[in-house]
């Protein structure tokens, strides 16, 4: 059974048709004192904290004067930015922390995903990588190095909405139940499957990577009607969502959309649409093509706002903006941030966000408090009125961030923040990091060293002051190794002794 074949018995069937197992229960309590919000959740691949025309530090950078991106402002200037939002430093596991409330050392989704019981990470000199969970979350239990959970459009599908995926899925690993959005709670599946990357950002290349010989399981699947066709993939995909979104208001259903691009990865393909201008401007091949490609994605998140406004339910619809991770590291680097995807520095989870929420939000405001993609899983569910909720997969590490939306109390300053990379791929070394209050220390698998940084006077992490602090790296350290216990979280071991590497702390 090809792909596409695999798609189609998936969507008829559902996950009890397909592999015999009944799909988890509904658990949801509503407030129903109140019209359901819609939601959409704009999550961009690869785009770092600086790679817009919005500036998310103090000051506006050379990188916030290279980009054009008109309705990033636009969404700034109507609703709140988070000048400190955070991912992983990776696509899957920043994905599968949405989805799960879990940080990524409990979920064991640690790195990118795509073939079963594949692991993408590179032989080192000194440690054998752990066996994390290489294939993903999975609808059901019993199947091998999964994480079994009850996702967020599961809980929102039961509170009533319905629920799109448009984009880039990158759950599960290729032929399982987690692959398919369609299995994890959503109505719809819009181009959605296993892969993290497009085989073509190009209709005329019917979005493959057969035209360059690449490896076919790139491919993005059910956009058949646009192959041949001059539409570069974000147009299609955002047409594709707003049809869908079109069709839940038409039939009275609150719903989520999860507006998910595979922009800005690679294949570096420039939108032809906005590529001269910065050809024009004298910038590289490599800049000129990625700068086009932000600029693309711009317009789609100004097609979605124009679409919701259109018919008539902006003030009842929640949009949120965020991105997976850091920029590549073949992009400029975010200065003042330090390091790029893949790396424990700044550069590599400092994300751009923005929330507008009607009625709720200040429009042009800003928000310094810390937060990071876990907390997207409690947000959500409140925003909808879902009072009882809870993970098959392990205890929820997110928390909640209505009360920063609407300038309440209950948001805990100063919480600790987590992180955990135990592979080597890469520029990536195996690593774990905790930030609390301006502190964030980064633990070094390999050599167990230590890295302390002060977030307030050097954002760009330059001056290491674990020599100088050792009280302050022991008590984070200390922390982030209880964390690690209590997740359980996967080490890697030494070659020489077959034993694991020590928790920090």
């Amino acid at each position: 059974m090809d792909r596409r074949d695999f798609i189609k018995k998936t969507a008829a069937l559902g996950v009890a048709g397909l592999i015999g197992q009944p799909v988890l229960g509904k658990t949801s309590n509503l407030s129903g004192n109140a019209e359901k919000p819609n939601i959409i959740f704009f999550l961009v691949d690869d785009m770092g904290w600086q790679d817009t025309s919005e500036p998310f530090h103090t000051s506006v950078t050379k990188l916030n004067k290279r980009y054009y991106t008109p309705n990033m402002v636009r969404l700034a200037d109507e609703g709140v930015k988070f000048t400190q939002a955070y991912a992983c430093s990776v696509c899957s596991p920043t994905r599968v922390s949405l989805m799960t409330g879990l940080n990524s050392a409990r979920h064991r989704v640690t790195n990118w995903t795509l073939r079963q019981n594949t692991s993408p990470d590179w032989k080192h000199a000194k440690l054998n990588m752990p066996k994390w969970n290489l294939n993903g979350l999975s609808p059901v239990a019993g199947i091998e190095r999964t994480v079994h959970v009850k996702t967020l459009p599961m809980f929102l599908r039961d509170a009533g909405y319905r629920t799109i995926h448009a984009g880039k899925a990158h759950f599960g690993a290729d032929g399982l139940p987690g692959e398919m959005p369609e299995n994890l709670g959503f109505d719809v599946n819009i181009a959605g499957h296993c892969a993290g990357g497009p085989g073509s950002y190009y209709g005329e290349n019917n979005f493959s990577a057969a035209f360059r010989k690449g490896d076919r399981i790139w491919d993005i699947p059910g956009l058949d009607k646009y192959h041949g066709k001059d539409i570069y993939l974000n147009e299609a995909l955002t047409i594709e969502a707003n049809e869908a979104v079109n069709q839940a208001v038409t039939d009275g259903k609150p719903f989520y959309l999860y507006m998910s691009h595979y922009a800005i990865h690679a294949p570096y393909e420039a939108d032809k649409r906005y590529h001269q201008k910065y050809i024009d401007a004298k910038l590289d091949k490599f800049d000129a093509t990625y700068a086009a490609m932000i600029e693309s994605m711009d317009k789609s998140l100004g097609d979605i706002l124009d679409n919701v406004k259109k018919l008539g339910i902006e003030d009842n619809t929640i949009i949120v903006f965020m991105t997976d991770n850091g920029a590549p590291s073949g992009a400029d680097i975010n200065k003042p941030l330090r390091g790029h995807k893949l790396t424990p520095y700044e550069g590599g989870s400092r994300v751009p966000m923005m929330v507008k929420w009607p009625g709720v939000t200040k429009a042009g405001s800003i928000c310094t408090d810390y937060m990071i993609i876990e907390d997207i899983f409690p947000t959500f569910l409140e925003m909808a009125g879902v009072k009882k909720y809870y993970q098959i997969g392990g205890k929820i590490d997110g928390v909640s961030i209505v009360p920063l939306l609407k300038h309440e109390k209950g948001y805990p300053k100063d919480r600790s923040l987590f992180w955990h990379f135990p592979h080597n791929y890469s520029t990536g070394k195996p690593h774990s990091a905790i930030r609390k209050g301006n502190w964030k220390l980064i633990y070094f698998h390999e050599d167990m060293h230590y890295e302390l940084y002060d977030l307030k006077t050097d954002i760009g992490e330059s001056n290491n002051l674990a020599d100088k602090l050792p009280p302050v790296v022991k008590r984070l350290a200390s922390q982030l190794g209880a964390f690690l216990a209590d997740a359980k979280a996967d080490m890697p071991t030494y070659k020489d002794t077959g034993k694991p590497v020590p928790l920090p702390g």
